[in-house]
């Protein structure tokens, strides 16, 4: 459903331009949107110059906003690369006053008495915010303002390796939406098949877990028995920043396909013991590294709970998106054996070889999962080897696994590995068809979590321990 993106994107940027011109236009502002998409160096001369404008603050609060709004169509007319051009601009020539931060150093280290400080310590602080960050706080007061300096960040994040200037630009903006996207100024909404058109086709786009296939799917997914909630910024009011979606049901599941199976009726919700959380969308990359995640689902559980009071087990049906790259990096590694002797044996005699395991990486990318005995010898070890990568498998100090990583930092428990629990084309090419389920022990949260991001410990149930033990 590709296109339900694309259209809400261009509605969005139309609706943005359209706006931002009757700002300018209301102000009887020249636009500054003449210059051509790759801003070539006699234009972003130009840039340069209206940049500084929006900085001198000249003719009040109108005007002030009718510049913004002015630039910021600059920025959205502009290719690639001119938007990388203005990005450039922006931090090289709006940085710290180097000549004025040495000056405010020297005259700290040379003030007399309290008072006076005081005063240099003030100057000080002012010298260190760049003109660039009060040019893009301009930006806070604009409809959809907030919106456009989250998307400038998406597309900043794609620069920041480029140079250190741009890096520290990120630095600055990341810092400004941190302290917007505090998580006491966000509004937790349950989204329902009665919920706005425009924020349903929002979820189409932004599922990022598991597909949404057709509207019919998605109104599945937003049953009786099941629930969907997400965060949301008074200053983006229709833009979920981070949804959950949530499956009630009887037991902890292990298959996703048939949870999400439109054919399957929906349950009593009110008799359902387990909330499954089977996917989380963060939906804003320009948010990148400013996390919801644990506070939503800590949310979510306490709504739940108020709810339904039957609900006993909080968990999820977890995706394990690099197990099997790492497992093929190791295969091709070629350095300890990753089959014990009577897994080889068995994996051999299924596909009628000599040894299986030169061969694992060959037989992994056949057809195996429809090949019975050649399955039933597979499982047991590759559920012992994907409990090695969740728990043992680290860089450094850190686990490989992101998933794994999110949900231990937030005191869940690897609770169990699921064998063939994702079946899709996506799920055997990420986790050759295993799933996992992070179950949230309301009791054991905070010392899980202290464990894990203190000591790296990672919390596991006996099952998963025993896979380990061999």
């Amino acid at each position: 459903m590709a296109d339900v993106g694309t259209s809400l994107i261009d509605r969005t940027l139309a609706n943005l331009r359209s706006a931002w011109r009757d700002i300018s236009v209301s102000a009887r502002l020249r636009s500054g949107n003449g210059v051509r998409p790759d801003l070539p160096a006699d234009d972003r001369e130009r840039l340069r110059k209206q940049m500084a404008e929006c900085l001198e603050a000249r003719g009040g609060e109108v005007s002030a906003r009718a510049r913004a709004a002015d630039l910021g169509r600059v920025y959205l007319s502009l290719s690639t690369a001119g938007k990388r051009r203005f990005l450039t601009t922006l931090a090289e020539d709006f940085a710290v006053d180097r000549a004025a931060l040495d000056a405010a150093i020297k005259g700290l280290e040379g003030a007399k008495g309290e008072t006076a400080r005081l005063a240099a310590e003030r100057h000080l602080r002012e010298v260190l915010v760049p003109p660039r960050v009060r040019l893009l706080t301009q930006f806070n007061d604009l409809p959809e303002g907030v919106k456009f300096l989250v998307d400038l960040r998406g597309n900043l994040l794609q620069e920041t390796q480029k140079s250190a200037a741009l890096a520290d630009l990120d630095d600055d903006l990341k810092d400004l939406l941190t302290s917007w996207f505090d998580i006491g100024f966000l509004d937790l909404k349950r989204i329902t098949w009665s919920s706005q058109a425009v924020l349903l086709e929002k979820l189409i786009r932004y599922e990022a877990v598991h597909e949404i296939q057709s509207w019919a799917d998605l109104k599945n997914r937003l049953d009786s028995d099941r629930r969907c909630y997400a965060y949301f910024h008074p200053r983006m009011p229709e833009e979920p920043l981070i949804f959950i979606e949530v499956a009630l049901v009887s037991g902890i599941a292990d298959n996703v396909q048939a949870l999400l199976d439109e054919s399957h009726p929906a349950e009593d919700a009110r008799q359902a013991d387990s909330a499954i959380f089977y996917s989380i969308s963060n939906t804003q990359a320009g948010l990148g590294g400013i996390s919801f995640g644990g506070f939503l689902i800590k949310r979510v559980v306490e709504d739940l709970r108020n709810q339904l009071p039957k609900l006993k087990h909080f968990a999820t049906l977890s995706p394990i998106p690099g197990f099997r790259s790492w497992l093929m990096a190791a295969i091709a590694a070629n350095g300890l054996p990753l089959l014990l002797p009577a897994e080889d044996a068995a994996i051999a005699a299924a596909v009628s070889l000599d040894k299986a395991e030169p061969n694992l990486k060959a037989i992994l990318a056949s057809a195996w999962a429809d090949q019975p005995a050649l399955a039933e010898a597979l499982r047991k070890p590759m559920l012992r080897l994907c409990a090695r990568y969740l728990v043992s498998e680290r860089q450094g100090d850190r686990l490989l696994d992101p998933v794994a990583r999110f949900h231990l930092r937030n005191g869940a428990r690897v609770e169990r590995i699921n064998w063939l629990g994702d079946r899709s084309p996506k799920g055997f090419k990420q986790a050759a068809g295993m799933m996992v389920n992070y179950l949230y022990r309301l009791g054991e949260m905070d010392s899980n979590h202290e464990a894990f991001t203190g000591e790296g410990k990672v919390a596991m149930s006996s099952d998963v321990r025993a896979l380990l033990k061999v």
